[in-house]
């Protein structure tokens, strides 16, 4: 190894250890993994146990309130906490109304698979979703749409490979949600939350690991309001 290789190992690292901390900032980590499956889990649990709708749906909410509460308390992020509430209760208001214990799982399919056309749609239009959502953690905003075709095309092959994780998983789902009773349903619900996501976050390292680091907008813009007050006391100052 040469001593102009270890510079650009140096940076290489830097970037990778950066692209780490904001996924996991981004999808919540480990934690947010446990507040995604747990309602659902418990659910499917309950429900396995005693067929009881109402129980099931009530514990489900509960838990969720109170993974929220618990971040609450602890003052920490509760965007993950508050998104499992929202989902959740949808799903209990909808499983209320119908009366069918598999529709507490309908909102939650048909938002993932909205949110699997909007990765490839939005790809196709240009700007990859993924960059939306993980430009302002990496402090780069939009600037890689334009000034950074390599980050641009890196966060474009991570949303494809988002939309079509999610159509993938979907299309187990529906067939299944026609079919299978409901606890068989619930279960394979469940085990279908973690790996598809691991596996796309996975790949999303590997595409951001490898593309040019993010330009980060803030600093360039406090470096250029440093330099307009240093003209501005220079111009001021007496000759």
């Amino acid at each position: 190894m040469t001593s102009l290789d270890k510079p650009t190992e140096d940076a290489q690292h830097d970037s990778r250890a950066v692209t780490e901390a904001a996924l996991f900032e981004a999808f919540g980590g480990l934690r947010g993994m446990i507040e995604t499956v747990l309602p659902g889990l418990l659910f499917v649990t309950i429900y396995t146990v005693n067929k009881d709708l109402h129980s099931s749906a009530i514990a489900a909410l509960g838990v969720s309130v109170l993974l929220v509460v618990v971040r609450l308390v602890m003052k920490d992020t509760v965007k993950h906490a508050f998104s499992g509430v929202f989902g959740v209760a949808f799903g209990v208001v909808f499983a209320m109304m119908t009366g069918n214990a598999k529709d507490f799982y309908l909102p939650g399919m048909l938002y993932t698979l909205g949110l699997a056309l909007a990765y490839i749609i939005t790809t196709l239009c240009g700007v990859p979703l993924l960059g939306l959502i993980l430009g302002p953690v990496f402090k780069e905003n939009l600037s890689w749409r334009t000034r950074n075709p390599g980050r641009k095309k890196a966060y474009a092959k991570a949303s494809y490979a988002w939309g079509l994780i999610l159509l993938t998983k979907c299309a187990i789902l529906f067939p299944l949600y026609w079919w299978a009773d409901t606890a068989s349903f619930g279960w394979v619900l469940v085990a279908l939350k973690i790996p598809p996501f691991l596996l796309a976050v996975w790949l999303t390292w590997v595409f951001l690991a490898k593309a040019p680091a993010p330009i980060d907008v803030f600093a360039e813009m406090e470096a250029e309001e440093r330099a307009a007050e240093q003209r501005k006391a220079a111009a001021s100052s007496p000759e």
